[in-house]
């Protein structure tokens, strides 16, 4: 019987306004954002040592990473805003890589404009 598997923390469709881009209308105020991000955690027990939080990875400072760094400052470019987002993701102990996707939902009136970074081991 197995006694450990590959473990991965994903957050989808996280959805807030940030500061970001370079036209007018987006340095006067705030945008639609929405960020998918997955953690690689490598191979994890398939049972937590015990039940509890201070053993694992807690999702939510996973999201309020994500959060601070989308909303800390203005941004100009969807590259380096998604590039702060990862390195600090790799930053989280265990992490051994993060796929983080940055959407701008609502830059065109036609489409959504997205980025996708992978950082680390998969």
């Amino acid at each position: 019987m197995a006694k450990a598997g590959t473990q991965t923390l994903s957050l989808t469709g996280l959805r807030f306004e940030a500061n970001l881009g370079i036209l007018d209308e987006e340095k006067d105020k705030p945008q639609p954002i929405l960020v998918d991000a997955e953690l690689n955690l490598g191979t994890q027990p398939l049972l937590p040592h015990d039940d509890d939080i201070m053993h694992v990875l807690d999702y939510r400072k996973v999201r309020r990473i994500i959060i601070e760094e989308c909303t800390a400052e203005h941004v100009n470019l969807l590259e380096t805003l998604i590039g702060k987002v990862c390195n600090r993701l790799m930053q989280l102990p265990g992490v051994l890589g993060v796929r983080v996707r940055i959407v701008k939902l609502e830059i065109f009136k036609d489409c959504e404009v997205a980025i996708r970074m992978e950082s680390g081991l998969w």
